[in-house]
Parts: C-alpha cells; sequence; structure tokens
C-alpha cells in the first residue's frame, strides 16, 4: 500500500504565494487564522491523517462494513479513529463557535478535507457527510433546529446524512415515492425508502441525522413538491439527548466495487417521526445546500486518490529496474535502469502530477471564494463570489473526479502487472476513485447543469464572470518572457471558449438536444482552460521566485516543467473536445434505439 505523506510544501506554495490565504484572511476579518495557526493546522493535520487514517486504509477496504439485522459496524479502528479526531478538534475547525466550532475559514477546513480524503477515502466519508448536513441546517433550519442539533453535530456525539435517491429514481428526485403526513404536535410522519445512502448506518456515533426528501400529501408534481425533513435516529429527549427509537432502520448495506468502509444503506421509513426544514415544498433548494457542499467534496476525492496513486507511482518508478533507457545507460551499476527514465513512464507520471497539482490549486482557488461567500461584508463581493461558485461547482466535481480517474489508472499502469495485485494497493485506488464520477450527481449530469442552467440558462452571465478574470490575467502577462507563448495560448481559447458557447446556444434554440450533445465535451473542455489559468498562476510565482533567488529551485523548476508538459500536451486535449461539440447532435441521434442492439 502506498505510504501517504501530506504534500505540504505544495499546499504551503499555494497557500502562502499563488493565492495569499493570509491576506484574504486579513480582509476578510478572519484574524485567528493567522500564518502561525495555519502552519501548526497543517503539521498536525499531517500527523494524524499520516499516522492514524493512512494505516487503516487497506485494513479498512479488506474488511469492509458488517451488517447484522440492522446494526452495521465499520471496520477495526474506525470507532476509534473518529473518537480521536473529534478529540483533536478537526470535526469543527470550520464550524460557527455559537455551537462549538472553532470558526476558522472553511478553507482551511478543505485543506484538511484532502489530508483526510487522500490518506483514507471510506473513513472521511462519515465526517464529510455530517458537515454537509451542519451546512444544511445552519442555512435553512429554524433556531430551534439548530439549537437542538448544531452542536451534537459538531462535537461530533452525532453524525448526518443526505437521503435523496430512490430504488426507481436517481437523478429525478420529482418523482420521489416517500410522504411525510402532518401529525398534530407539529411533526411529519415519514413513510418510505432510500438507497445508497452513504453513512446511513454506523458505531461512530451515538446518533444519526437524517436529512430527508420527501413530498407532502398536497405536493405539486415534480421537483415544485419537494421538502426536506430531518428525521433522526434517535429523538431528542427532553435534555437533547439521544432518547427513544424512530421509526427508521438500515434493511442492508451494498456490496460495491470500492469505498468498501463506508456504509452504503437502505433506509426504510416507516412512519418515523420528521421535522419539516425550511418552507413546505421548497426542499430541495434546501438541500442544494448540501448538495453542494458535497459535489465540492466529491470533486476533492478525485484530487485525494490521485495524489495516493501518484505518491506509490513515484516512488516504484524510481526503484523498479527495466530495460535500459534509448539514449544510453543511465544506471549503469545496475542490471538495468529505473524505469522513470523512459519517455512513457515519464508521460504518465507527468499527467499525474499535472492533474493533482492542477486540481490542488482549483480546490483552493474555490474555497477562497467560499471564505468570501461567508464572511465578506461587501454583498457585491459575496455574490462575485456566489456566482463564480456557481459557474465553478459542476466543474469541480466532474473535471477533478473524471481526471482523478485517469490519474489512478495511470498510477496503476505505472506498476505493470504488479499494479494488478492488491497487496500493492494501487488498484484499491482505482476501485474506490470509480465512484465519483457516479454519485452526487453523475458527471454527465454535472455537464448538463454547467451547460444548460449556469451557462446558456444565465444568457452567458456565469461564465463571463470567470472569462474576464481569465482576460484581465492575460491582459497583464502579455509578453512575458518565459511564459508568453503560453499566455497567447490560453488568451486564444478564452476567447474561443466564449464563441463556442454562443454557437452551442443557436444550435440549441432550434434543437434542445444540442445542449445535451455538447455538455460532456463542453464541461472538460471548460475545465481544461480553467487549469490552464491556474497553472499559469503557478507558474508565474515560481517564475518570479527563481528570478528573485528564493524559494527551493529545484521545486520551482519542476513547477515550471509541469506546466510546460500541461501546455503542449493536454492543454490540447481542448481541441478534440471542441470538434465533438461542434459535431452536433445528429450523429448521437440517428440511430433509432431499436437497433442498437443489432
Amino acid at each position: 500500500m502506498p505510504e501517504y505523506k501530506a504534500p505540504l510544501r505544495d499546499m504551503r506554495f499555494l497557500i502562502d504565494h499563488v493565492f495569499d490565504f493570509h491576506a484574504n484572511y486579513a480582509a476578510l476579518g478572519a484574524h485567528d487564522a493567522s500564518p502561525d495557526m495555519i502552519n501548526a493546522i497543517l503539521e498536525e493535520g499531517a500527523k494524524f491523517c499520516e499516522n492514524i487514517l493512512a494505516p487503516l486504509n487497506r485494513s479498512g477496504d479488506e474488511e469492509g462494513c458488517h451488517f447484522d439485522n440492522g446494526v452495521v459496524t465499520t471496520p477495526t479502528g474506525f470507532k476509534q479513529a473518529f473518537a480521536q479526531y473529534v478529540e483533536g478538534g478537526w470535526h469543527g475547525l470550520a464550524a460557527d463557535p455559537t455551537y462549538g466550532g472553532q470558526g476558522l475559514p472553511s478553507s482551511l477546513g478543505l485543506v484538511i478535507s484532502e489530508m483526510v480524503g487522500s490518506s483514507n477515502t471510506s473513513w472521511g466519508m462519515y465526517p464529510g457527510l455530517t458537515h454537509g448536513a451542519m451546512s444544511a441546517i445552519h442555512a435553512h433550519g429554524s433556531a430551534e433546529q439548530k439549537d437542538t442539533y448544531l452542536s451534537k453535530l459538531t462535537a461530533g456525539q452525532w453524525t448526518g446524512t443526505m437521503c435523496l435517491t430512490e430504488a426507481h429514481c436517481g437523478t429525478d428526485l420529482g418523482i420521489i415515492k416517500t410522504r411525510a403526513v402532518p401529525q398534530a404536535d407539529g411533526s411529519y410522519a415519514v413513510t418510505g425508502s432510500k438507497i445508497f445512502i452513504s453513512a446511513g448506518e454506523h458505531d461512530m456515533s451515538d446518533n444519526i441525522i437524517h436529512l430527508v426528501l420527501a413530498k407532502l400529501p398536497d405536493a405539486p408534481a415534480g421537483t415544485k413538491g419537494i421538502s426536506l425533513f430531518i428525521v433522526p435516529k434517535f429523538l431528542p429527549d427532553a435534555l437533547g439527548e439521544a432518547g427513544e427509537r424512530n421509526g427508521v432502520s438500515c434493511g442492508s448495506i451494498e456490496h460495491k466495487m470500492g469505498i468498501k468502509a463506508s456504509a452504503t444503506c437502505v433506509l426504510n421509513f416507516d412512519g418515523a417521526k420528521g421535522y419539516l426544514i425550511g418552507e413546505a415544498n421548497k426542499g430541495l433548494n434546501c438541500m442544494f445546500t448540501m448538495m453542494n457542499h458535497a459535489r465540492l467534496g466529491t470533486g476533492m476525492q478525485g484530487l485525494c486518490l490521485g495524489e495516493a496513486s501518484f505518491q506509490g507511482a513515484i516512488k516504484y518508478a524510481n526503484d523498479r529496474l527495466q530495460m535500459r533507457s534509448l539514449t544510453g545507460a543511465k544506471a549503469p551499476d545496475k542490471a538495468a535502469d529505473p524505469i522513470i527514465v523512459h519517455p512513457d513512464v515519464r508521460r504518465m507520471l507527468l499527467t499525474m502530477k499535472a492533474f493533482n497539482e492542477g486540481n490542488r490549486a482549483l480546490t483552493y482557488f474555490t474555497a477562497q471564494l467560499l471564505d468570501v461567500a461567508h464572511l465578506s461584508s461587501d454583498a457585491e463581493a459575496r455574490q462575485e463570489a456566489e456566482d463564480l461558485l456557481a459557474f465553478l461547482t459542476p466543474i469541480c466535481k466532474a473535471f477533478m473526479t473524471d481526471t482523478g480517474l485517469e490519474v489512478t489508472n495511470h498510477g496503476m499502469q505505472v506498476f505493470g502487472g504488479h499494479g494488478f495485485i492488491r497487496e500493492w494497493g494501487m488498484e484499491q485506488l482505482v476501485r474506490d476513485c470509480r465512484i465519483a464520477p457516479i454519485y452526487e450527481g453523475t458527471n454527465g449530469i454535472q455537464a448538463l447543469d454547467l451547460l444548460g442552467r449556469k451557462v446558456l440558462g444565465s444568457q452567458g452571465k456565469l461564465l463571463r464572470g470567470f472569462t474576464k478574470i481569465v482576460h484581465k490575467f492575460c491582459a497583464a502577462n502579455a509578453g512575458h518572457p518565459q511564459l508568453g507563448s503560453f499566455v497567447a495560448q490560453l488568451n486564444e481559447l478564452n476567447q474561443q471558449w466564449g464563441d463556442l458557447t454562443m454557437k452551442v446556444g443557436m444550435a440549441a434554440m432550434k434543437n434542445p438536444d444540442e445542449v445535451g450533445a455538447a455538455s460532456v465535451d463542453y464541461l472538460m473542455y471548460s475545465g481544461y482552460i480553467i487549469l490552464g489559468y491556474l497553472w499559469l498562476r503557478m507558474a508565474l510565482v515560481a517564475q518570479a521566485q527563481l528570478d528573485a533567488g528564493e524559494g527551493e529551485a529545484d521545486y520551482l523548476r519542476g513547477k515550471l516543467a509541469t506546466c510546460e508538459f500541461y501546455f503542449k500536451r493536454l492543454l490540447p486535449r481542448t481541441a478534440a473536445h471542441r470538434a465533438a461539440i461542434e459535431a452536433g447532435s445528429d450523429c448521437l441521434m440517428k440511430l433509432p434505439a431499436e437497433l442498437f442492439a443489432l
């Protein structure tokens, strides 16, 4: 199994130099997030993830979760690790101090989440779902609901879930069958079944708080008739502690390809007592708070698993001897050269490095926007950040998980036949990563959301919010002595982006299928351009530090070399995506459905 080491140098490069979190925190009044505090959080978070969580990753995969008559037991060590996580203050790091949290910026919470996900993705699902439930209750719950649930959730005494999917419907939530009937005491009797519920039942906390989508008896049809309910596993008693068992039970857990240590449950609600959160028939709006949190977290899973895979692959490539270099022996004292000297192995490793470090930059860029949206006193700045987040969220979820899956596949390939063998741990990373493009809205759904709702639905406003940033960046750095050609390449693609969007929009006015036909390629095309912008931001900082004789020269030269690789070998993929978009829907829809099997 790859031995995970938190990439603190790369994290600090982004935090300290590329995005300057410190100046942003000062501007937002987040004075508790001092440089010394941030450094301590990084160091201690790394120790916890490397020493406590990482050793449980393979054993958790081998053991999996146990199901016995409705009771779910997590793998050996998971419950104890959660207790240590809570005791160390990690669970409430970015939570509201009113309810026992430390009140640090969301971006610091995401940095810790990256370490957690890289060291043990399955374990990270349990606190991750809880953070999403906390965000939804905090944003939409009544004062009484916040007082009842948030302190316990923040303290890690209780955990949370998100209950959307039903056996007959996944993405199409408008046809859910779960019902909530009003009761005389103001509560609701919730009845129905939900499937694929991550962390729906386990032994790591005293209570589990389910956020459940259901329909009222007089609800309008479709998504306009969905409400959201808080349904605890145990009803809070008069003292606010876990009391009487509610009418919710776990019917089974799924047997899965990956993330085997994360309990994926079938939950049955049999007249369970629930409490409306937010307005009736506005539940989807409330749930989107949690879903967007989960989508950003899922996007990070591509980065997390890719990072773990790269760390295993780079070590193996330096150790494994195979053949001689085509340009002459590089290790003449050995029987063969290490495989890292071979161009094709370099191609895989550089692809992994370019996506991982680019996706980390995208994560931190997005995290900084979250800070502005949550903490800024400037209404205009908050709205601009929220618009950018709306645009970037589906890209983060889909692009980062698709490229993360590519990275973990490359990592397994670097090992050759050994990568296919369980004892090396590389195949587990592929299995664990495979779910990420599927859940929290498949990547195809994310693409439809991006192109149909966010871009065309805003008449291009959300896209322009980002392309203006890139345009100003390119104008400011045109003619850069070392990076000018890459700036020009990015500027050309940025202009093409708007033209291509207009072309798709015009075609969709005549035939709505054009949106569905173009959407996935459009999202990937967008993701490559965004990473190009972020890679140039990193390269400009690296070049400036080298010129000034600052920083670690080898690390900075590595940044510049990887940026060059990205622009010459990965960014050109945009041309293929553009060609596919311009091909339109005809070739997709021409073959009648009944002829597919012939």
